[in-house]
């Protein structure tokens, strides 16, 4: 692979045009069709093989026509603490429904026959079905409420039309400029940090626009791009530093540009390859979970590495001939004299050299109690009433909660089936309601044959609730005991329940799948058992750094003053699967990249303390500017208004840090020393089957022969 990398480093150097060709061109291909079929799926979260989704498309079959989109809830109560079923109270809840219903059908709440009105008559609700349910008709009821309140009334506005996942802020776009500076602190170089820059958007931009023009194909969720652009970015730029900085390196030890830039694709370009790989596998791998929505977020960000990789082994090569040896800092090519860096991590790795158990100590347990909030992390698909507890919807569920009861607002629908069904309806209210956990059953529709009917059932506590979940299970036990009828239980309440379970089950598999893969590429890349066990573990410790910072912010409230996001909600049930994908291909990179240092410094017969240092001495300054980097970038998405976008981007950025600074820059080394030779011990069996891996490409037989030595002088080969 490293002639190959070679060769296509130095082809790409010398056809640079040609390659910007080609690249515009898939950037105008893939920006044109996704910009005339760019589609996204309404349901990108239901999971279609549930029991309960399986049971919504009969209950459709049956009863077509139920869609209850572009429906709101007008809640209405009297400030003074008076019954709002007053003469004076009446008067003004009939001026609001007289408002409401210039926008479409406003229910009476004091309807005799269906009245909705709180047993302790303290709170009205209209249902408001909506004749054009857009935005600005949802801000139109909106402002009906406001009048509510300047009538006297209490009001708020339950439901909502628009889409928050829609909402977008610059505050992301902080991230990009910081990594920016980050990336000119490193080089040096504005010329080298644009092209690092200019190289990492142009490849997340085409990867970007290829996951955009697929839903051209078949509609995507709306969070799938997202992803995509927040692991592209990240890895685009890492992997573009970590190539441009072997290319200084080279030009610095006097070989040609067109030289250089073989011999960074070579060597670093290897490295990429391995990383990337790795990344693509595990976000790829989401499809062994079977769960449709993640294994399209997994392809998503999986083909925006792919395209990260092919940018920075085409691409970069090409921007590094066109500014040559600009790539370094001025009074370096001036003066031909690299300036002393390293000074702090010199001092770092010295300490933990000299008191690695200290060190372990202390790192192993700060890790563990940033990962303690572990313990109470509740996830959920959707969070009742919204995800802003500030919003009138959540304002309106939580009035109706406490007016009707905490489940009033996600019922559960049973599908009666059978040729008896509707003569079985009393019956099946009468097994209902003596379950434990229900408040009240009451039949909700019957088809004109017979054969099907409805009953919803009123759980005691709200939809996210373990009680809820377990009264689920508790009628699907039932589902036989009525003679001549099958019941199944449905409905969004039902829907968010299954997916949830699954998405557990699923990080539970997941988990082993990725910690199994771990052991197995580690083990053959650097040939030992225990190297690669410490990597693994290291991983845990990372994952969960990460999901117990982000249930500190976003589920108990921590610091909530500083992100745009909502906090006080359950997190997204699909957040820790995802971040297990994620962090797995991140913490495998770093791992590559400064293990193998210290690993190929081990050969010559140094002892441990001395090839942990020198290893770590020259992979650590590129490591730690990528990691900086990757959190700049996830940073950036923390701050964003939507939950699951700010959620995911605050735990990789927390897991990012724990991962590079703590699990690779302090365990590790700390580790490496204290075992010594016994961390790289291998079965002589186990060695010999094994095969022989070159992640840097760094074998003496992989040196390409027509470069096998610098030519010329320093400046030589400058465009």
């Amino acid at each position: 692979m490293a002639r190959l990398l070679f060769r296509l480093g130095t082809a790409s150097a010398r056809h640079r045009k040609l390659v910007f060709v080609v690249w515009g061109l898939a950037f105008a291909v893939l920006g044109l069709t996704a910009v005339r079929g760019t589609e996204f799926s309404d349901d990108a979260f239901v999971l279609p093989g549930s029991e309960s989704s399986r049971a919504l498309d009969r209950t459709d079959r049956y009863f077509p026509g139920t869609d209850d989109d572009g429906t709101l809830q007008l809640v209405l109560t009297a400030r003074d603490g008076s019954p709002i079923t007053s003469a004076a109270n009446r008067a003004r809840v009939a001026q609001t429904l007289a408002a409401a219903g210039t926008l479409g059908r406003a229910g009476d709440p004091f309807d005799r026959e269906r009245p909705y009105v709180s047993p302790d008559r303290t709170t009205a609700v209209s249902t408001v079905e909506l004749t054009d349910p857009t935005e600005a008709a949802y801000h139109r009821v909106l402002a009906v409420a406001a009048q509510a309140r300047a009538a006297g009334l209490g009001a708020e506005v339950g439901g909502s039309i628009v889409d928050p996942a829609e909402e977008s802020s610059p505050a992301e776009a902080v991230g990009v400029i910081l990594a920016f500076l980050i990336l000119l602190v490193t080089y040096g170089s504005l010329v080298a940090a644009g092209a690092n820059m200019l190289g990492s958007l142009i490849g997340v931009a085409v990867g970007s626009l290829g996951v955009l023009a697929f839903s051209a194909i078949r509609p995507i969720g709306d969070t799938t791009p997202t992803l995509a652009v927040m692991i592209g970015l990240a890895v685009g730029i890492d992997y573009c530093l970590f190539i441009l900085a072997r290319f200084r390196t080279e030009l610095r030890d006097g070989r040609t540009v067109e030289q250089a830039i073989g011999y960074a694709v070579r060597t670093a370009g290897a490295a990429v390859v391995f990383a990337g790989t790795t990344v693509i596998i595990a976000l790829a791998g989401l499809a062994v979970v079977r769960i449709e929505f993640l294994t399209e977020m997994g392809m998503a960000a999986a083909f925006a590495v792919v395209v990260a990789v092919l940018m920075a082994l085409t691409l970069l090569p090409a921007l590094m001939r066109s500014m040559g040896r600009r790539a370094l800092p001025r009074r370096e090519r001036r003066t031909g004299v690299t300036p002393h860096r390293g000074t702090f991590l010199k001092r770092w790795i010295n300490l933990v050299v000299r008191r690695p158990v200290a060190v372990l100590v202390v790192a192993v347990t700060a890790l563990l109690a940033l990962a303690t909030p572990v313990l109470s992390l509740h996830t959920s698909l959707t969070t009742p009433g919204g995800d802003d507890p500030a919003s009138t919807r959540r304002a309106a569920y939580d009035r109706i909660a406490a007016a009707f009861g905490a489940g009033h607002q996600g019922p559960l629908i049973v599908l009666v089936e059978g040729r008896n069904a509707e003569r079985s309806v009393p019956a099946v209210t009468r097994l209902l309601t003596g379950l434990a956990g229900v408040t009240a059953v009451a039949p909700a529709g019957v088809t004109a044959a017979g054969d099907a009917a409805l009953v919803q059932v009123v759980p005691a506590r709200d939809a996210v609730d373990r009680a809820t979940r377990e009264l689920v299970h508790d009628i699907r036990d039932h589902a036989g005991d009525v003679a001549g009828v099958r019941l199944s239980v449905t409905g969004s309440t039902a829907i968010d329940i299954d997916t949830t379970q699954a998405l557990n089950r699923a990080l539970v598999t997941y988990l082993f799948v990725i910690v199994g893969l771990s052991l197995l590429l580690l083990i053959v890349m650097f040939r030992a058992l225990v190297v690669p066990l410490m990597a693994t573990l290291g991983f845990l410790l990372s994952l969960g750094t990460a999901v117990g910072v982000t249930v500190a912010v976003f589920q108990w409230g921590w610091a909530a003053a500083v992100f745009a996001a909502p906090s006080g909600n359950p997190l997204m049930s699909m957040l820790p699967v995802l971040l297990v994908a994620i962090l797995f291909g991140l913490a495998m990179d770093y791992q590559v990249f400064l293990v193998s240092r210290i690993h190929e410094a081990r050969r010559p017969g140094r002892s441990p303390a001395d090839a942990v240092l020198d290893g770590f001495g020259r992979a650590a300054p590129v490591v730690v500017a990528a990691a900086l980097i990757m959190t700049a970038v996830f940073a950036g998405f923390a701050l964003s208004p939507t939950p699951i976008v700010a959620s995911i981007g605050l735990a990789l950025a927390a897991g990012v840090l724990a991962d590079a600074f703590v699990v690779r820059m302090l365990i590790t080394p700390a580790l490496l020393v204290l075992l010594g030779d016994r961390a790289w011990w291998i079965p002589r069996t186990l060695d010999r089957i094994l095969p022989h891996l070159d992640p840097e490409g760094a074998a003496p037989d992989a040196e390409p022969a027509a470069a096998a030595a610098p030519s010329g002088p320093a400046g030589s080969g400058q465009p």
